[in-house]
């Protein structure tokens, strides 16, 4: 149906085999894009290096973006090396434990602007970054989750956040619609992956999920990743500002 054949993307945010970039980052280059991926630190980076490995990565490399000016450094290794990009994969997240597990109300300033600096403006700058490498358009994907339109126990400060980040995403598809750059957020249902795995009695979530959606599964990585490919395709060229729901009718459920 479609082919990335010849695009270059970077996918930001495999921490293991089980991660929802690495679903995106294989799905990418099983149609014929090139990938650059990255690892947060030297302790993710035995995790990680492997499986840039298995898909030939041509750039790959540390980005932490909390960092000062390691994220300008990537981008301009992706300058020299490729000359531009087609595809960027956003899909990282974090808030400090005790502001994830505790009442939003008690959230403190620091913990709720990290949360917010971390998991919404680092897309921004990196959009930013991006666009002057899409010149003939491109695609820019992040994560999101359907705790940021609905309660959901345990949740916490990321259903705020992940609000700001959808709505960052309309706003920035509005911003960049006429120079063809397409800018969207994934929302899988809950998923069984490290960073899941930071949220209070998520097995419930996930036990609850099972049961209520109308397909009875769970959405895979590769279920992600597989919606990521389409959208970075010229097929979705005149979808823009979109949350897709990957989840098998979970979010539409009472």
């Amino acid at each position: 149906m479609f082919s990335l054949s010849g695009q270059k993307a970077l996918v930001v945010g495999v921490a293991n085999e089980h991660s929802i970039a690495w679903g995106c980052a294989q799905a990418l280059r099983a149609q014929g894009a090139e990938v650059a991926i990255t690892w947060l630190n030297d302790k993710a980076r035995p995790y990680v290096e492997p499986l840039a490995t298995q898909l030939q990565a041509p750039i790959v490399g540390p980005l932490d973006v909390t960092q000062p000016g390691q994220m300008e450094a990537f981008f301009d290794r992706i300058t020299h090396t490729w000359g531009r990009l087609d595809t960027l994969v956003h899909s990282i997240a974090f808030a400090p434990r005790q502001d994830l597990h505790g009442r939003i109300v008690d959230c403190s300033s620091e913990g709720f602007a990290q949360a917010m600096d971390i998991s919404v403006h680092s897309f921004l700058r990196m959009i930013r970054l991006a666009e002057p490498l899409m010149p003939e358009g491109g695609t820019c994907l992040s994560v999101s989750f359907f705790g940021s339109s609905r309660v959901v126990r345990h949740y916490n400060i990321m259903g705020p956040v992940k609000a700001a980040l959808e709505s960052s995403v309309r706003y920035a598809a509005a911003e960049l619609g006429e120079k063809g750059i397409r800018v969207h957020a994934l929302s899988p249902g809950p998923l069984s992956t490290r960073a899941a795995s930071g949220i209070d009695h998520f097995d419930e979530l996930l036990t609850a999920a099972t049961e209520r959606a109308p397909t009875h599964q769970l959405a895979t990585i590769q279920d992600v990743g597989a919606v990521a490919a389409f959208l970075a395709s010229n097929a979705a060229r005149n979808l823009t500002g979109g949350v897709h729901d990957i989840d098998g009718g979970f979010s539409i459920t009472a």
